[in-house]
C-alpha cells in the first residue's frame, strides 16, 4: 500500500517539475530571439550609417563652391534616403531599411573646415531618436555616427 501512495504523490512533481522546465526554456527561448532582434537592429542601424556616409562622400554638398554641380540642392535628403531606404530616390511610400526608421533620424554634415572637397573634409551621417520597439517594449537606441573623407565630391577639378 505505501509503495501505491508514493506513486501517486510523485505523479503530482513530475508535472511541478516538467511546468518549472518548460518555463524556464520558453523564458531562455524568448531572450535568445530578443537578444538576435537587438543585435540585427544595431547592425542594421550602423550599417545604414556606413552606407549613407560613404554616399555622402562622392556627393556635392550645397554650397557655392560647387555650384557647377548638378543636384547639389538635393544632396541631403537623397542621402537622407540611403540611409532609410538603401535608395537615394525613395519615397515616403518605400519601405524603410529598419522598421521605424525614418529621415528625420538621419542627421547629414559636411565640414566647413577644412572645406569639404576632393580629398579633403568630411563628411558625418548621425542616426539619432531611433525607438527600438519589440514585443511592445520599447527602447530609444543610442546615437550611431558614421565620419568619412571627401572622396570625388562628384566634381571633376579642371585640367593643370
Amino acid at each position: 500500500m505505501r509503495s501505491h501512495n508514493s506513486k501517486k504523490s510523485q505523479s503530482g512533481v513530475a508535472v511541478v517539475e516538467f511546468a518549472v522546465t518548460a518555463a524556464f526554456f520558453f523564458l531562455m527561448l524568448v531572450a535568445v530571439v530578443a537578444g538576435g532582434h537587438f543585435f540585427y537592429t544595431h547592425s542594421g542601424i550602423v550599417e545604414a550609417t556606413r552606407r549613407a556616409a560613404r554616399y555622402a562622400a562622392n556627393q556635392c554638398p550645397d554650397v557655392a563652391a560647387f555650384a557647377s554641380c548638378g543636384n547639389r540642392a538635393t544632396t541631403l535628403a537623397r542621402v537622407r534616403n540611403v540611409a532609410v531606404y538603401d535608395n537615394p530616390d525613395a519615397t515616403n511610400t518605400a519601405t524603410p531599411f529598419l522598421p521605424n526608421l525614418q529621415t528625420s533620424n538621419v542627421t547629414v554634415t559636411y565640414s566647413t573646415s577644412p572645406a569639404f572637397g576632393v580629398a579633403t573634409g568630411t563628411v558625418s551621417v548621425k542616426i539619432e531618436g531611433y525607438s527600438y520597439v519589440f514585443m511592445g517594449f520599447s527602447i530609444t537606441m543610442p546615437t550611431y555616427q558614421t565620419t568619412v573623407q571627401g572622396e570625388s565630391a562628384g566634381f571633376i577639378p579642371p585640367n593643370m
